[in-house]
């Protein structure tokens, strides 16, 4: 039993506390070095060292807060996947919420770099026995959901035609929006991913796409 008393007892939860806040203080810190480095050199260009040179701290200081490159990798897609979620679409309905996938599709259309990393990761991790094979396939899951849920809002509104299917049409819109990276990543300037995917937005709404 511990012989600590109420106000030592304050005091350790104290820093306890501190001391989460500045570890996830820091690990912000690093994510954001890590995706500014990305989008200079590329993932395989950029090395640990380099990221916690960039964040200001030791290559064993980094490794305490993600032990691999790909750990790191992963927690940079996964805060662009909570800030797009924040900014575009959460507390968003139906077309409005159908809309903020648009702007965060235009969005991306200003961090090609992050793009990449994308696609050439959720390629990869299609395999089993890839570290991130778990985190693509909940994140897919997640993401067909949240269109599914957008088009049904549309469809009780009385904002989506008749002939579409929300579960279909969640499908089609995320096979486009991965295709279009696919295709702006050999052509950049020849594709207009956000034009591309509004007009087929248009095409299954009854009104004007906000």
């Amino acid at each position: 039993m511990s012989s600590a008393g109420p106000v030592e007892t304050v005091r350790r939860r104290r820093v306890t506390a501190d001391g989460y806040a500045k570890g996830r203080a820091r690990r912000r810190q690093i994510i954001a070095a890590a995706a500014e480095l990305y989008g200079e050199v590329g993932y395989r260009s950029a090395s640990l060292r380099e990221v916690a040179a960039r964040a200001g701290l030791s290559h064993p200081g980094l490794l305490h807060h993600f032990g691999t490159k790909e750990a790191l990798l992963l927690a940079v897609l996964e805060q662009r996947d909570e800030e797009d979620t924040a900014a575009f679409v959460e507390g968003r309905r139906g077309v409005a919420a159908l809309a903020g996938i648009v702007d965060i599709v235009e969005r991306n259309t200003r961090r090609p770099a992050i793009v990449e990393l994308f696609c050439v990761l959720s390629a990869e991790a299609t395999a089993v026995d890839h570290p991130a094979h778990a985190w693509f396939r909940q994140r897919y899951g997640t993401v067909l959901a949240a269109a599914a849920t957008a088009y049904r809002e549309a469809a009780e509104d009385g904002r989506l035609r008749a002939e579409v299917d929300p579960e279909d049409a969640a499908r089609r819109l995320v096979a486009l929006m991965d295709g279009l990276q696919v295709q702006f990543l050999y052509d950049r300037d020849g594709t207009d991913m956000v034009a591309r995917l509004r007009a087929e937005l248009q095409s299954e709404l009854t009104v004007p796409l906000a």
